[in-house]
């Protein structure tokens, strides 16, 4: 198996499962979460690493902006995108 990101995430993937299957024995989980542990724990899922990544203020400026003027929004939604808006 190759070390790239995916491979990675998919193997941690299928320990992760294995934690949270009733049906698997005590010791399959504990080789699990070993296995879990080295690969990085939760950081060793695939896009996890550009989650803290900020996010383009434009854009934000932009999405609350659209929250604002979409009738399908109700007010108080409306009312805080504004004020997320001010604070920006």
């Amino acid at each position: 198996m190759q070390n790239t990101a995916e491979d990675i995430s998919n193997e941690a993937s299928g320990h992760k499962a294995n934690l949270s299957n009733p049906k698997t024995s005590e010791a399959s989980k504990a080789h699990s979460k070993q296995v879990l542990e080295s690969l990085g724990g939760d950081n060793a899922f695939y896009g996890k690493e550009d989650q803290n990544v900020s996010k383009n203020p434009n854009q934000v400026a932009g999405g609350l902006k659209a929250a604002i003027n979409n009738d399908d929004v109700p007010e108080s939604g409306k009312q805080k995108a504004q004020e997320k808006l001010d604070n920006m």
